[in-house]
């Protein structure tokens, strides 16, 4: 009998761990909606301009995440169908400090934060989907940050390392002298990675469920920001892409580093050629960061429309349409999360098991 709930115990968490792995570069596609949100809500109280609702939000397993200004709040559907409910204060510096006013820094240090808070609360799913007994959700594990770095190293190495390296190998076999060329075929190629990877990891069956519940979170997220009441047969009708997408910023990061590489050169050597590619991530983000912004503020000017179209088109890979049982997942999560933005403080509420339809 002890063997028998060891292997039980083995088996789940070999399970988590593969559907950590398996969905773990999809933090990197929401890290920007909570942070973009964020530095605007602080911009605005810094001049003393009424405060609107402003969300984060990304899908997790089996579940939605759903952040404000001050805490952030997940529900997660257990194998009995329930919706586990739970919330954390934000960090004050971060969402409400000169931080998120300070342009291009503000971008880097909130996208992390929400890299962060989006991976740990992927492990928290997980264990909640799976009914671990040892759910924790103060993300300090090793287990959390070992996910957080897998997340990094694998967006790096697929989209930015090995294009630069398959670009230099055409280069060398092909004899090719133009350096624009081979930056081209270089951005042709990330741009295949990106779009192949989203497209091949949607046909696994956690992740489209976790699509799913990405349809969940932005059909909840339009629905509110129509005024519309925020119950399943009325949030259905909304669309399930978003303009604040953080699908978005990984594709204007992706295209950016294209034009950013033309203009700065190309290394002839392949260690240095890798190395640029890498020193450049970060500040290409921050840039990244800042037209994403921008475009969100200004999505009412029909260049500014024309522009995002291919961001809106990259979201019907990441998007599926929920179910009903998805929709209640994304409005618990928002609807714990306006408790305290209408609070203007923090307001957490006790941990709780709804039964479904609650």
């Amino acid at each position: 009998m002890l063997n028998q709930g060891l292997n039980r115990r083995m088996a789940r968490r070999l399970k988590r761990l593969r559907i950590a792995f398996e969905v773990g570069t999809y933090a990197l596609l929401n890290a920007a909606d909570g942070a973009l949100d964020a530095e605007e809500a602080a911009s605005q109280a810094e001049d003393d301009k009424p405060l609107q609702f402003f969300y984060g939000g990304q899908a997790v397993i089996e579940g939605v995440l759903m952040r404000g200004q001050y805490v952030a709040a997940i529900a997660v559907r257990n194998p009995q169908g329930e919706l586990v409910m739970h919330e954390e204060p934000l960090n004050a510096a971060l969402y409400r400090g000169r931080i998120a006013r300070l342009p291009f820094v503000r971008g880097l240090v909130m996208l992390w934060d929400a890299l962060v808070l989006g991976t740990r609360a992927l492990l928290y799913s997980s264990d909640v989907a799976l009914e671990d007994e040892e759910i924790d959700f103060s993300f300090e594990s090793i287990a959390g940050v070992g996910l957080v770095i897998i997340s990094l190293a694998m967006g790096i190495g697929l989209f930015f390392v090995l294009p630069a390296a398959v670009s230099a190998f055409i280069k060398e076999i092909t004899g090719l002298d133009s350096k624009l060329a081979a930056n081209i075929i270089e951005g042709v190629i990330k741009l295949a990675m990106l779009v192949g990877y989203i497209w091949v990891i949607g046909f696994m069956e956690d992740v489209k469920r976790l699509f799913g519940y990405h349809g969940a979170e932005h059909k909840t997220i339009n629905a509110y920001e129509a005024g519309a009441d925020l119950v399943p047969e009325t949030v259905t009708r909304y669309s399930i892409q978003h303009p604040r997408c953080g699908t978005a910023f990984l594709l204007t990061l992706v295209v950016l580093s294209v034009l950013i590489h033309i203009l700065t050169g190309r290394p002839d050597e392949l260690i240095l050629l890798l190395l640029s590619r890498i020193g450049l991530i970060f500040p290409i983000a921050g840039i990244a960061y800042e037209i994403i912004r921008f475009s969100g503020k200004h999505q009412d000017n029909p260049v500014i429309r024309a522009i995002i179209k291919p961001n809106l088109a990259l979201q019907r890979l990441t998007t599926r349409q929920p179910d009903h049982s998805m929709l209640e997942a994304g409005i618990a999560a928002l609807e714990r999360v306006l408790v305290s933005e209408r609070a203007g403080r923090v307001v957490l509420q006790p941990d709780a098991v709804l039964q479904a339809g609650d």
